[in-house]
C-alpha cells in the first residue's frame, strides 16, 4: 500500500501533530498517547499516532473499495477551507458551518431542505429568478446564500453517511452524538483533552493546528481515491 509509506514520524512532528493542549486540560484517558510535557503543553507519541492513523487509513481504504459514504466535519473556523476542499476532492460530503441538530437524526427534514437549496439553485442558473418582483428576488437571493451555507456540502447526500470524520470531537460533539445514535463509524482526530473511547478509529494528534489536520486529510483523501478511477 503506497500510503504505508508515507506516514513518517519525523514529518509528523514537523508539522506539529505531537503538541497537544495544556496539562490543565488533559482527559485521563489520553494518558496512554502522551510522552511528556514541554512548555506546559503535553507532547502526544507519534509512533502510536502512525499506529492509529495506518489502522484509520486501512478502515477508509475498505470504506472506498465498498463504494460507501464518507463525510467529513470540521466547523473550526481555521479549518473550514481545508475541510471543504478536501471534501470537494474527494466527491464527498460535508459539514464545515455549524452542524445542525438532526443533520443525521433527522436526515428526511434536513433533506427536504436541502432538496429546496438545488431548486433555488436550479431557478438561479436557468433565470427563472427574473419572474419575480426585485424585493421578492432579493429575499430568494438571501435565502439561497443561507440555505447554502447550511446544507451546500450535503445537498447531493440522499441517504445518511456511511462513516462521519470529525477533526474535533469537542467542538463537533452533536455530530458524534448524532453519528453514534444512528449506528454510524466514526473517525477522527483526538487531541489530550479529548476521549479516545468515543470513536471507532481515533487519531491521537493536534486537532488545532492546520498542517496537522493537512497532514492526516490528505493521507486519508489519497487513500479514498485510489478506488474512485
Amino acid at each position: 500500500m503506497k500510503e504505508e509509506t508515507s506516514i513518517n514520524v519525523q514529518d509528523m512532528a514537523d508539522v506539529g501533530m505531537h503538541l497537544g493542549h495544556r496539562t490543565s486540560k488533559l482527559n485521563p484517558k489520553m494518558e496512554d498517547f502522551v510522552v511528556g510535557i514541554k512548555n506546559t503543553v503535553h507532547v502526544i507519541d507519534l509512533e502510536k499516532t502512525a499506529e492509529y492513523l495506518k489502522k484509520a487509513l486501512d478502515f477508509v481504504e475498505e470504506v472506498s473499495k465498498n463504494k460507501q459514504v464518507l463525510m467529513l466535519v470540521g466547523t473550526k473556523p481555521p479549518l473550514k477551507r481545508l475541510v471543504k476542499s478536501t471534501a470537494e476532492e474527494m466527491q464527498a460530503p460535508y459539514v464545515t458551518e455549524r452542524w445542525l441538530g438532526g443533520t443525521l437524526t433527522n436526515f428526511d427534514i434536513i433533506t427536504k431542505r436541502a432538496q429546496y437549496l438545488k431548486l433555488l439553485e436550479s431557478e438561479k442558473e436557468t433565470g427563472k429568478l427574473e419572474k419575480y418582483t426585485k424585493k421578492e428576488q432579493l429575499k430568494k437571493e438571501k435565502e439561497l446564500t443561507d440555505l447554502s451555507n447550511k446544507f451546500g456540502g450535503i445537498k447531493n447526500m440522499s441517504k445518511t453517511p456511511d462513516v462521519v470524520f470529525i477533526c474535533d470531537i469537542i467542538k463537533d460533539d452533536l455530530a458524534l452524538k448524532e453519528a453514534k445514535a444512528k449506528g454510524i463509524k466514526t473517525i477522527a482526530i483526538i487531541d489530550t483533552n479529548g476521549d479516545p473511547s468515543l470513536v471507532d478509529f481515533p487519531i491521537p494528534a493536534n486537532d488545532d493546528a492546520i498542517s496537522s489536520v493537512r497532514y492526516i486529510l490528505d493521507r486519508l483523501k489519497d487513500v479514498f481515491l485510489k478506488h474512485k478511477e
